[in-house]
């Protein structure tokens, strides 16, 4: 594996549909530590996640640029944007999908995927293309899939 860990660069969030807690309180952490570390971030999804986002993050301190999946896979195929980092949030088929959507559209990128919710090993065993797969039973607290995802990234304390 190259270095790209440690290289600071443009970031894309992929958010599913809101019905597990965890994703919100999860995408904010991530996008603020990838902040942190000087990455460009934005995040798509679908209209109900991003709102639920824009009000928890009013002033835009953590998620600043924002739009709908469809646009975004739009600007990624007609190259009007890209990203050298790509986490997709999945807890259901249709994460997976997404998440195999960004492989084929952002090939050259490290593309993590975070599986969660009641039934998150099944799921995983779907997710059959070259990711990095952290994989965690969590709907309402966040706590054990943070360590993972901080482990992952190397933010572990």
């Amino acid at each position: 594996m190259t270095t790209e860990k440690s290289i600071p660069g443009k970031a894309l969030i992929v958010l599913g549909c809101p019905e597990v807690p965890v994703q919100q309180a999860l995408a904010l952490h991530l996008s603020h530590v990838l902040r942190k570390q000087g990455f460009t971030v934005h995040a798509t999804g679908n209209p109900a996640v991003l709102n639920l986002l824009k009000v928890s993050d009013p002033e835009k301190r953590y998620l600043p640029e924002m739009n709908v999946l469809e646009k975004c896979i739009e600007e990624i195929v007609e190259k009007k944007r890209d990203s050298n980092l790509c986490v997709v949030f999945a807890h259901s088929d249709a994460g997976i999908s997404y998440a195999a959507t960004m492989r084929h559209i952002l090939p050259s990128s490290r593309l993590v995927v975070i599986i969660f919710g009641k039934d998150p090993e099944t799921l995983a065993a779907s997710a059959d293309f070259p990711c990095e797969k952290i994989v965690e039973k969590a709907v309402h607290n966040p706590m054990q899939l943070k360590k993972k995802i901080n482990e992952v990234f190397g933010w572990a304390a």
